[in-house]
């Protein structure tokens, strides 16, 4: 499986993106599951400018919570590998639960870190 990617911050792996792995789409109309074309309604749109301004707003909310969802991730990881905790993990252990390589497990320790000292997520261009 290839391993997610935080935006810009630990998802870069000498100097190129890191590709993700899909999750399922579990909030979609059961629709979805027996129409394989159907995908949030863009394919009953006719008008192309509709369809490029619906599936550009698709595209910039996946985005969104692809990025929200990697802070929840590195948040998770950092408090999972709290020296502080009784149970804590290690980073291979991180990475054996989340599907990642080591060195990514410990980047996204450390991005969770700086998350919860109040460091703010990097922002895109």
């Amino acid at each position: 499986m290839t391993e997610p990617q935080p935006a810009q911050h630990p998802g870069e792996r000498g100097g190129r993106a890191v590709p993700r792995r899909p999750a399922s789409l579990i909030f979609e109309p059961q629709d979805a599951v027996t129409d394989p074309e159907h995908f949030f309604g863009l394919e009953a749109l006719d008008d192309p400018l509709d369809l490029l301004a619906r599936s550009t707003d698709l595209a910039l909310a996946f985005r969104a919570a692809t990025d929200r969802a990697v802070e929840y991730q590195a948040l998770a990881a950092a408090q999972l590998a709290d020296p502080r905790r009784f149970d804590r993990l290690t980073a291979e252990a991180i990475a054996e639960r989340a599907d990642w390589s080591v060195d990514y497990a410990q980047r996204m320790i450390d991005y969770g870190r700086d998350l919860l000292r109040g460091g703010e997520p990097p922002v895109e261009d």
